[in-house]
């Protein structure tokens, strides 16, 4: 046995370019799932740390809008059955100006805090101070906030609220705070007082008492509860963040999975390939008493061990690649789930162990069938000097084709499941699956029409893929699949991004757009600087703009509600609008996540908590929202003003007056209110939101770049292979005067037109993959719609480089072969 295992391990030896090659590829496709596997965890997992500091031992929370709800609550919960105790929390984002990062700051009533969140306290020395505590224009930061703002204790702070300054001076250091949060504590009246927020908290922790815990007390607490509050666990805000990146963490998951099964093609063609030149070496350990069982597991014992190594190195390829994903686009790997965090890297052994062993599975998949083949080839045969090594010829299965295409269909039209797209991803298995089947259609169609040109060595090249083409098929096979990810996904964010730009245009029409904080939705404009706002000079015209979050029944995320005016010839003038329908009473419009989250529907009225009631509306109609993936409702803004009393405004649209230029008016409003506000024209807003969207898809770029070049590592494997078993023949044409020169273009037209098979099936196939990432993966999983655009001139650059890739791939994988001398390699035919 140990013989035999040697054997076939020196095969791998014997092999070491092809065998590489197959390593490398999957180690790439292991590397990939486990680094987007490890950053979104390192980033979840400082999110949850992050939360549990904010938390403390806290059993439950009361959580509302975002600008807060009546603090009066607090006395009522605060005495109910079963609560030990009730911390009220005011919690707000801020911003220094001038710089991006927000601060967060956490009012708190020390005194009842610390009883909840122990370590949250200003560190004042052995004792606590009440002065310093209660001083309302003192702030404590976290350390990180410190450092990474410049300042320490004794220092003067200046935090933005709306388009004024709020002064403050920092006390010290806020001990409790997790590495990397950029946070600060103060007495909760002074955060209320000095941040505008007067009567008003954002959130109240609770623990219960011993035994307090009972049905009965929470469905009491529950009662105390105005529309539009909830009760939760901390834990939930965990959840919350892993259910908003989840979408994205699978979609890249996926795109790894298939740079995985393109490696999966790259063992299949180099185990085939080795096992019809080695079919003498086979037949003769047969004919010595090894059995077909034994041939079979050494041969899969091959493709599992490059499973193994390649799964290995991939790992620790992974971690390396997360950590430079973290230092370079952070947790939220360019897509703002995790904005601005720098988490610390963690082994996930989770991960690795899943993705090892998928690069172990898809390795013995891909040697399945050659070992198959190999186990039950006829010995005889293989055992004359006359043999000729070939494969077996390929096939088109037409039954398997219409199957795997009704499947494709039929899974394309399930529901998604827990939020996932599982439907669309198992149809763009299948249509891949469906493309394989039908290369060697494509194969023979491509060698016809190519039978129209003329030319000496074209004539030998369709000649020979003609001869063999299942040699074709087997290196085209992934190329197949790493073209249709390409073009898949190049066809699938050129409609994104065409779509996010024509939406960009139509919400954005004004000159210039003024926000008061970034982040900070519960501060904003006053009324009075509104004022002084619209008596600018030069100034036409200017829309307010507020948002807020509220929370909806049966609803794990807030949705945004977005208050502006609704001019009198309709909603669409303010959002690009799907459905639309007359509506005289009390009107809402919904973004399509609405629609597909909550099933509300044009002509339906559904209730709204707002402003401390509930109220109800009818939904006017359904819009297209890039910015808001858990879902938006526009609301007119005399409506809002009117249910909650709230006349500030988180932005600003600005119209110039004729013959005003932006930018003169721009400088005018920097004036008014300073550095403290973002002042923006709609050009720039609209160039930084396609730059954000390319970084978001830099990921998806690099896993299509992986896939591509592992397809362009089959080619060459497989001409490696094709080549060395062809001196005999390149001996004779050398003889017949061939030069070395024409048997180097024959080969790269060889892998020109084998390319051009998968190419060619790869377009289609990823054309097809895109209408199923567009209507079904992309709106299940984000709810978006989008309008279907094809980069025709990208793909034919991509299709044209492809094939001359290729061809490079084969004239150098064919090098060694070609240089061997005519008369030795015809003598070996003797």
């Amino acid at each position: 046995m140990k013989l035999l295992l040697g054997l076939f391990v020196s095969s791998l030896r014997r092999r070491r370019f092809a065998t590489s090659l197959s390593l490398l590829a999957v180690m790439l496709g292991v590397a990939l799932g486990v680094a987007v596997s490890v950053v979104n965890r390192s980033a979840l997992d400082e999110f949850a740390h992050g939360v549990r500091v904010l938390s403390g031992e806290a059993d439950l929370q009361i959580v509302g809008p975002r600008n807060g709800f009546d603090d009066a609550l607090f006395a009522r919960v605060a005495l109910s059955e079963g609560v030990a105790v009730a911390s009220p929390v005011v919690e707000l984002d801020v911003r220094l100006p001038g710089r991006d990062a927000p601060l967060r700051v956490l009012g708190l009533d020390l005194l009842r805090s610390l009883q909840i969140q122990p370590a949250l306290r200003p560190d004042t020395g052995p004792t606590l101070d009440a002065g310093a505590l209660l001083d309302p224009d003192s702030i404590y930061l976290s350390p990180a906030a410190l450092q990474t703002f410049g300042l320490r204790a004794g220092r003067t702070l200046r935090l933005q609220l709306g388009g004024e300054a709020v002064v403050l001076r920092i006390g010290g250091v806020a001990n409790g705070f997790g590495p990397g949060q950029l946070a600060a504590l103060m007495d909760i009246a002074a955060a209320q007082w000095r941040f505008g927020h007067l009567g008003r908290l954002t959130r109240i922790d609770l623990r219960w008492a011993t035994g307090g815990d009972t049905p009965a007390a929470r469905t009491a607490l529950k009662a105390l509860l105005p529309p539009g509050l909830q009760l939760v666990p901390p834990a939930q805000r965990e959840l919350q963040a892993a259910d908003m990146s989840r979408a994205y963490r699978a979609n890249l998951t996926m795109l790894a999975v298939i740079a995985l099964a393109t490696g999966a093609f790259l063992v299949f063609a180099t185990q085939s390939l080795s096992v019809v030149r080695r079919q003498t070496e086979f037949a003769l350990l047969r004919a010595l008493g090894v059995t077909r069982a034994q041939l079979l597991r050494g041969v899969l014992a091959e493709g599992c061990a490059v499973g193994l190594v390649g799964g290995l190195l991939g790992v620790a390829v992974g971690h390396g690649l997360a950590a430079l994903a973290l230092h370079t686009l952070g947790g939220d790997l360019g897509a703002g789930y995790f904005a601005g965090s720098r988490p610390t890297l963690q082994f996930d052994p989770f991960a690795s162990a899943a993705f090892l062993l998928l690069g172990l599975a898809a390795s013995a998949l891909g040697s399945w069938w050659p070992a198959w083949r190999a186990a039950n080839a006829d010995i005889a045969p293989a055992l004359r000097s006359s043999h000729q090594a070939l494969l077996p010829p390929a096939r088109v299965h037409h039954r398997a084709a219409a199957v795997l295409a009704t499947m494709a269909v039929a899974l394309a039209a399930l529901p998604p499941f827990r939020g996932l797209p599982v439907g669309g991803y198992l149809a763009v298995a299948c249509v891949l699956a469906c493309a394989v089947v039908c290369l060697p259609a494509l194969a023979h169609l491509l060698t016809r029409w190519l039978a129209r040109w003329p030319g000496l060595l074209l004539g030998l090249v369709r000649a020979r893929v003609a001869a063999a083409p299942s040699h074709a098929v087997i290196a085209a096979g992934g190329v197949l699949a790493s073209v249709a990810l390409s073009v898949a996904m190049a066809i699938m964010v050129a409609s994104f991004r065409d779509s996010v730009d024509a939406w960009l245009a139509r919400v954005l029409p004004a000159d210039l757009y003024l926000r008061s904080a970034q982040g900070a939705v519960a501060v904003g404009l006053e009324p009075d600087a509104l004022k002084r706002l619209a008596a600018l000079p030069g100034l036409a015209r200017l829309e307010p703009i507020r948002h807020e979050q509220i929370r909806l029944d049966g609803g794990a995320l807030p949705v945004a509600l977005v208050a502006r005016a609704v001019p009198a010839e309709g909603a669409d003038r303010v959002f690009p609008m799907r459905e639309l329908r007359p509506c005289s009473g009390d009107c809402v419009w919904v973004s399509e996540a609405m629609s597909d989250l909550y099933g509300w529907q044009t002509g339906q009225r559904v209730r709204i908590p707002i402003g401390g009631g509930e109220h109800r509306f009818e939904v006017a109609g359904i819009w297209r929202d890039y910015a808001r993936q858990s879902g938006a409702i526009l609301i007119d803004l005399a409506r809002y003003q009117a249910l909650t009393g709230d006349m500030r405004a988180n932005d600003v649209a600005i119209w110039a007056a004729p013959g005003v230029a932006p930018d003169t008016l721009r400088e005018r409003v920097r004036a008014l209110f300073g550095p403290g506000v973002e002042i923006a024209s709609a050009e720039l807003i609209r160039r930084s939101s396609l730059a954000l969207f390319d970084r978001t898809f830099a990921v998806t770029y690099a896993l299509e770049a992986c896939a591509v070049l592992i397809g362009l590592f089959g080619i060459a494997a497989s001409f490696a292979a094709l080549a060395a078993a062809r001196r005999r023949e390149f001996g004779m044409l050398r003889h017949i005067g061939v030069t070395r020169g024409q048997i180097g273009t024959m080969l790269a037209l060889e892998g020109a037109l084998v390319a051009g098979i998968g190419v060619l099936g790869g377009m289609l196939a990823g054309a097809t993959i895109s209408v199923l990432l567009i209507f079904v993966v992309n709106r299940q999983s984000f709810h978006w719609s989008m309008d279907f655009a094809v980069p025709g001139a990208s793909l034919a650059l991509f299709a044209v480089a492809m094939l001359g890739f290729a061809a490079l791939a084969a004239r150098l994988a064919g090098g060694q072969a070609m240089r061997l001398d005519a008369v030795r390699a015809v003598r070996e035919d003797a």
